[in-house]
């Protein structure tokens, strides 16, 4: 490799940690004022571009229009920013994070249909920049003006964030919101207006970041996703809060990603390895070794806690004499839904569908609710579960029972493996470990085209004929029934009582002779053994797998469908998984716009029910008996 070619990809590296860093210092910004985990940052991303792209469309393609347009549309995305925060996310400050998490969601949800209405599914290419066509020569190579632009521009924003938190009034707020929130409203300061200004700065810089990629890449639909587990990389490596951070963060990820392009295919011990490849996956590589290491990420710092926190969570009581007739009477219920397959021909499948959402639900909300570990890469096991069922099956040749053994066994191996490294680390922190181990896997999975069929994944995976048609479904519904039965006696074993006082504080829990990894360790294998068990029965349901399976998108569903149900109750994830899949498939049927509707709905139940649709109903029983 030459000089000029490392110098060339070195600055492509700059040039992609500056529009990194962009969008991720709004992110960090938000967070280390409100603890918010906002998923929707991705959003504001993507609305920058879409509308830059149609300001200079009505302004012109001139440098005035060009230049106008970016600032524009940054301005309008954080007065968004100002909107969501005002109508949405104030409402809910006091809510517990993941139902704030969800409410994010949900706007991600909202906001990509509203593009869609706006601007439909194509792609749209916005022109180059007026006066910044062309290239400049770099050691015999040439390399793009827009791209220098665009470092100095991440390079002048930094610098202007630098001074604003450092030297101005605000910018002290805003420091001293980081570390101890309500003290800053004690000394009457209005924290309510500071968490405004400081989520429309965030919004305005997401929206800028957008606006400005326009000559580099077409406006689309899928951007809002594709950025924001990036962004979340570069938060959490530079470390949350910090706006340094972030910048060293995007500028050692842009370069690792630049390196690996520029080695190609190289050979060591005599095993070639294409580096190319390993750009899908080499910024969850550098966090997962990051967080190992350093807990907090490069330049961060422990967080401090809220005092606006909920409390402690109320301990779990055993279900009464009416539940426990009401979940007989559902068991039956659904294991006669057959019966009625003539009359609802579509019954069968929708249920089934619920069954295995259950399962997948189950599995999170044992580690969430229970153990109090927070998981973004739940997918990973669901997924592994399914591939190793499609292998066992069709690749091995194995029976059908035995290659649904296969599933719990490789998902609970995984989970013991990352789960190591997890368990040491705690909060937002935990949940994106398991995040970066989700993408390695999913890494694996979509490039390993000999054993997993790469993208295409496996197909005709299909139950064997002693146990299809109705069997197959019976044997689902009690698969699953078991699940929640097991789940509910560990809940209530030693081994529970253990786990949720690891939850409720580590601290106790070790004073009281817990071995509190240990036991987290464990918590955390049985619900990768569970969600195995639902990825097994998932691919013989729908007859293969494919990559898909272990994508984000897959460990958000679990999220909803725990915290929709609602964390604290054991009939959570229960309620959570039917009336997720329910409303999905409903909406899905009845308008293109479906997300934006699904979004509505899930909004409007964090605001109405911040404990969840079960919670919810816990309470008015215990109102009830008052």
């Amino acid at each position: 490799m030459t000089l000029a070619s490392l110098a060339v990809q070195a600055l492509n590296g700059l040039a992609e940690a500056a529009s990194l860093f962009l969008v991720a210092v709004g992110l960090s910004l938000i967070f280390g004022v409100s603890r918010i985990v906002n998923f929707a940052h991705g959003s504001l991303y993507m609305l920058g571009l879409y509308v830059a792209w149609t300001l200079v469309q009505a302004w012109g393609d001139v440098a005035a229009g060009f230049w106008g347009a970016m600032l524009a549309s940054a301005l309008l995305i954080g007065l968004l920013g100002a909107i969501v925060e005002l109508s949405v996310l104030r409402r809910i400050y006091r809510a517990p994070e993941m139902f704030q998490l969800l409410a994010t969601f949900a706007l991600v949800l909202v906001l990509e249909d509203l593009a869609l209405w706006l601007w439909g599914p194509e792609d749209l290419l916005g022109p180059l920049a007026p006066g910044l066509e062309g290239s400049v020569p770099i050691l015999g190579r040439y390399f793009p003006v827009y791209d220098l632009v665009l470092i100095g521009i991440g390079a002048a924003v930094w610098l202007g964030l630098w001074l604003l938190l450092n030297r101005s009034h605000w910018g002290r707020q805003i420091r001293a919101a980081t570390q101890d929130r309500e003290m800053l409203g004690a000394l009457g300061v209005n924290s309510a207006w500071l968490f405004t200004s400081v989520f429309a700065l965030g919004a305005f810089l997401a929206g800028l970041a957008g606006a400005l990629q326009l000559p580099r890449q077409p406006a689309n639909l899928g951007l809002d996703l594709a950025v924001i587990g990036d962004v979340f990389v570069v938060v959490v490596v530079g470390g949350m809060g910090s706006i340094s951070g972030a910048a060293l963060a995007s500028l050692i990820i842009a370069q690792l990603k630049a390196l690996c392009i520029a080695l190609g295919v190289v050979e060591l011990f005599g095993i070639q390895v294409a580096f190319p490849k390993l750009t899908l996956v080499v910024e969850f590589l550098f966090m997962a070794v990051v967080l190992v290491f350093r807990p907090w990420g490069l330049l961060g710092k422990p967080l401090a806690l809220s005092r606006t926190a909920a409390g402690a969570e109320a301990p779990l009581q055993p279900a009464g004499r009416g539940p426990r007739v009401l979940a007989l009477v559902v068991a039956v219920l659904v294991l006669g839904l057959p019966l009625l397959s003539e009359t609802v021909p579509y019954a069968t499948v929708i249920a089934q569908d619920m069954l295995i959402a259950v399962v997948f639900g189950v599995s999170l909300h044992f580690m969430m609710g229970l153990g109090g570990m927070v998981s973004f890469g739940h997918a990973a096991y669901f997924g592994l579960g399914a591939y190793g069922v499609a292998l066992a099956f069709k690749s091995f040749g194995w029976s059908m029972a035995a290659s649904l053994l296969a599933a719990p066994v490789l998902a609970g191996a995984a989970a013991l493996l990352f789960g190591w490294f997890c368990v040491r680390l705690a909060g937002v922190y935990l949940a994106m470990l398991t995040l970066a181990f989700a993408q390695i896997v999913w890494s694996v999975v979509y490039q390993w085209d000999a054993v997993t069929g790469g993208s295409n994944g496996m197909i005709g995976v299909w139950p064997e004929r002693w146990l299809s048609g109705d069997r197959w479904y019976w044997f689902v519904a009690v698969v699953a029934i078991v699940v929640v039965w097991l789940v509910r006696r560990l809940a209530f074993s030693h081994f529970g009582l253990a786990l949720r006082a690891t939850r409720d504080s580590a601290m106790r829990a070790d004073a009281l002779g817990i071995n509190v990894k240990r036991v987290q360790l464990v918590g955390f294998c049985v619900a990768g053994v569970l969600a195995g068990v639902a990825g097994g029965l998932f691919v013989f349901s729908k007859g293969g797998v494919s990559p898909e399976t272990l994508m984000v998108s897959t460990s958000v569903d679990a999220l909803v469908m725990v915290l929709m149900g609602g964390i604290q109750q054991l009939a959570g994830p229960v309620v959570g998984g039917v009336v997720f899949t329910a409303m999905r498939d409903y909406f899905v049927g009845i308008t293109q716009y479906w997300g934006a509707l699904f979004g509505a709905v899930i909004l409007l139940i964090v605001m109405a029910f911040p404990q969840g649709i079960a919670g919810q109903f816990a309470r008015w029983s215990a109102r009830r008996q008052k």
